[in-house]
This record gives C-alpha cells, sequence and structure tokens, in this order.
C-alpha cells in the first residue's frame, strides 16, 4: 500500500485512488457552497468525503475523532454501517436523514459498493 501523503494521488481510500476522491470532494464543495444547490445531502457528502480524506476533526456520523490520516477500510466501512443505523431511525428529522444520507452515498461510493459518484 502507498504511503499517506497529499502529494501521492495513487493512495486508495477505501477502493478508489486519492486523485478520484479529492475531485469528488471539490466538486461537492463547489456544490454546498453555491446557493440553491447547497443541501443536507451534498452537505453530508462532503462531511464524509472531507473525513476519508483524512481532514476532518470527527467522522461525520459517529463523532469519533479524526487522526489526521485515512481512515482505514475498517473504518470508512465502520462508518457507513453507522449511517445504515441511523437512517432507519424513525426519530431523526428529515433533514438530518438527508445529511446521513449524503454521508451513506459517499461513503458506499469511496468502499466501492456503489458506482455512482453522490
Amino acid at each position: 500500500m502507498a504511503v499517506d501523503s497529499e502529494r501521492n494521488q495513487d493512495v486508495l481510500i477505501g477502493t478508489k485512488p486519492r486523485a478520484q476522491v479529492e475531485a469528488a470532494y471539490q466538486r461537492l464543495e463547489h456544490k454546498a457552497a453555491t446557493p440553491g444547490l447547497r443541501t443536507p445531502f451534498s452537505l453530508g457528502a462532503v462531511a464524509a468525503l472531507e473525513w476519508a480524506l483524512g481532514r476532518a476533526a470527527e467522522a461525520p456520523v459517529t463523532g469519533a475523532a479524526g487522526t489526521g490520516r485515512v481512515p482505514s477500510s475498517h473504518l470508512l466501512t465502520a462508518e457507513l454501517d453507522a449511517a445504515v443505523v441511523q437512517l432507519g431511525d424513525p426519530t431523526e428529522s428529515a433533514e438530518r436523514a438527508a445529511q446521513v444520507r449524503g454521508v451513506h452515498d459517499a461513503l458506499a461510493w469511496v468502499c466501492g459498493l456503489i458506482d455512482e459518484q453522490p
């Protein structure tokens, strides 16, 4: 496995090359910052990709402390599992559910479970 560094675009994040995850993050970050395009879903997806890139202080669903490094596949799937559990919670608000759906879809893509980028 390649060394985890910002300069090494060959590093895999889940099943995706860092460059591909970075491109998706940049696209979604721009969308989330654009008036009229910012949605809870896009905010959740941005948070998930930021965490997957090792840049977030905490995981988007569990709030587990970030390490400043790309999370292992085990941590990525654990956070995805936590999103699945929250999506099944009928007490969540519609806004929070949409945000968690964004996290779920972004992490499912990173982990190779779905082909379509969020």
